[in-house]
């Protein structure tokens, strides 16, 4: 389906971010690049987008964007882009000759609401807006929102200054184009140029409909309070990642995600992030194989640290639309190799300590517990996944192995760790050849 975005805006109220405010970058990206990301995750995939301030320096970046993500993107020039939004619109008019996709260049949203409202069945001549009937937001500007009132899943009324109305528009629209003759319409008979006005002339005639998004996440970025808000929602919905284990939900996440806010602003890949948070590892190894508490202590402290580190590369990948099965692979790859030299270099520690054979064997069975525990992760996450992101089963995972090898080196118990690890993890792993056999 094709997508019409509005990015013909200054954003005065967005200055100091950037001059451009459709390029003002948000977690790493531009507003208009993570607008039409989520566009393309909900099943758009040709995309017009009518540039205005700054024409220039917009059109050659969505040139450049289209050839990165290997799609259609059409600048259409609006030298009316003062005026209100509605003539934005206008400009696209001979493009589209079918029902589309219309966003606005700083609106984020969930790619859920975009992918509903495309699967609707629209009449010829109506459209559907995207409305939050979420009336006691406190995050949301009152001075600034468009307010609409709806009935039985219709739009009755719209305007930034109604004082009866029950819902938000979200700037989400599926349009057929009857939204053009409303829009001209709109401008002839009441001298209003704005979308909301063409919304007025299809809302009179029942044409206009009313599609609530029931409590999902969107949000104008239309001045420095939002961007904030905008930020912190999306660095909130990295933690909600269903696999974590405790450690990691607790601990390790809260963490990664205030350094994941930090990287995205720089050319780091995630697989560069895999990489070194494997170097980290390897480095605690290293110091487990030296003798004396304190080079326990700091192995432990880095290995921690590569632990935390880890979180970031998916972090990263998922905010910048880098993820990719290779770099889940390659991770996984890496974190299998991190474990078995820190494992090594803990039995090192502890062998060289006490000349005790025992200890060898106790090592061998905490690296091949760890390793199998990890290899049965899939199948058991795939049977428990619903259980385990209500945190009604605890998922010991890879978080908490580090974090004992962590607090073994903290309490300088390096051979105690050892054991506890081998135990631990080969009884889970026998737990989960269970679980997986009764549930088939």
């Amino acid at each position: 389906m094709k997508c019409l975005i509005i990015a013909a805006g200054k954003g005065s109220r967005l200055k100091q971010q950037g001059d451009s405010k459709p390029l003002i970058p948000i977690l790493g990206l531009p507003l208009i690049e993570r607008v039409i990301r989520t566009a393309m995750g909900a099943g758009a995939d040709d995309f017009l987008v009518v540039t205005g301030y700054m024409e220039e320096l917009v059109r050659s970046f969505l040139v450049s964007l289209s050839d990165r993500l290997e799609c259609s993107i059409t600048p259409i020039f609006n030298e009316d882009w003062e005026k209100e939004n509605g003539l934005s619109v206008l400009k696209a008019r001979e493009y589209l000759q079918e029902p589309f996709l219309l966003l606005m260049a700083d609106h984020l949203f969930d790619p859920s609401i975009a992918r509903e409202l495309m699967a609707l069945a629209l009449f010829d001549d109506e459209i559907a807006l995207g409305v939050d009937g979420d009336t006691g937001n406190s995050s949301i500007d009152m001075e600034d929102v468009t307010r609409v009132k709806t009935k039985n899943g219709k739009i009755l009324d719209i305007g930034k200054g109604l004082t009866n109305f029950n819902a938000f528009d979200t700037g989400i629209f599926l349009c057929t184009p009857a939204i053009f003759n409303a829009l001209e319409h709109s401008a002839k008979q009441n001298r209003d140029t704005t979308l909301s006005g063409a919304v007025k002339i299809l809302a009179a005639e029942g044409k206009a409909r009313a599609f609530e998004i029931s409590g999902r996440f969107w949000i104008d970025v239309d001045d420095p309070a939002a961007f904030s808000r905008a930020e912190t929602i999306i660095l909130a919905n990295l933690k909600d990642k269903p696999n974590d284990g405790p450690v990691s939900r607790y601990l390790n996440r809260p963490l990664s995600v205030r350094i994941s806010r930090r990287l995205v602003n720089h050319q780091i890949t995630p697989n560069q992030i895999s990489l070194f948070s494997f170097l980290c590892s390897v480095l605690a190894a290293g110091l487990f194989a030296l003798e004396g508490y304190f080079a326990l202590l700091l192995g432990g402290l880095v290995a921690q640290f590569a632990s935390i580190l880890d979180g970031c590369d998916g972090e990263v990948a998922r905010l910048k639309y880098q993820s990719s099965a290779y770099g889940g692979w390659f991770d996984a790859v890496l974190d299998r190799y991190a474990d078995a030299f820190l494992l090594f270099g803990l039995t090192w520690h502890a062998y060289a300590a006490k000349m005790d054979s025992f200890i060898l064997l106790i090592g061998f069975m905490a690296i091949i517990g760890s390793f199998m525990l990890s290899y049965t992760a899939d199948k058991y996450d795939s049977l428990m996944r619903d259980l385990i992101s209500h945190g009604k089963r605890l998922r010991m995972g890879r978080d908490i192995r580090v974090f004992l090898i962590f607090l073994g080196a903290v309490f300088n118990q390096a051979y105690l760790t050892l054991v506890v690890i081998a135990v631990v993890m080969n009884i889970a792993t026998i737990r989960r050849l269970i679980i997986c056999r009764n549930h088939g």
